[in-house]
């Protein structure tokens, strides 16, 4: 088996009125979260996100503007997904994207992922998502949006 390397991107993809879409993941009922996934090889961050969007998305990020937002977290793996990291592997290094569309899209949702999607208000969708660093990401995405320029 081989194991998925502990450094992730989150993809916090929303329009420009910061409505977010959100994924349930497959097996896990309202377990809500944006795109993630983990680096695959020695590829670079960016392609791991332009990778992962498209993945679970079929969205082409080279098509709207995709943000690296130079900033990661480290957070403990969910006991319940330790098995697919090597023995001993509890923590995960998460680097954050966003990329922004100009609309809610319709998007082809990878079915081994995620059972269905949702474009939300961001502060709905903060609540809704069940990992901390998404919600985080969300927060931070409107505080920027909202600051002056």
């Amino acid at each position: 088996m081989a194991y998925k390397q502990p450094i992730s991107v989150l993809v916090v993809i929303h329009t420009p009125d910061l409505q977010i879409l959100l994924l349930e993941r497959k097996g896990y009922a309202d377990g809500w979260q944006s795109v993630t996934g983990s680096r695959e090889g020695e590829e670079l961050l960016p392609d791991t996100a332009h990778r992962e969007v498209f993945e679970e998305t079929g969205l082409d990020t080279n098509r709207y503007e995709l943000a690296d937002w130079h900033y990661s977290s480290d957070y403990e793996i969910y006991p319940v997904w330790r098995y697919r990291y090597a023995p001993g592997v509890t923590i995960n290094t998460e680097h954050v994207f966003s990329l922004q569309v100009p609309f809610a899209l319709d998007i082809t949702l990878a079915a081994d992922e995620h059972t269905r999607y949702r474009w939300v208000e961001w502060q709905v969708a903060a609540e809704m998502v069940f990992s901390p660093s998404n919600a985080e990401a969300i927060r931070t995405l409107a505080g920027q949006r909202s600051a002056p320029r």
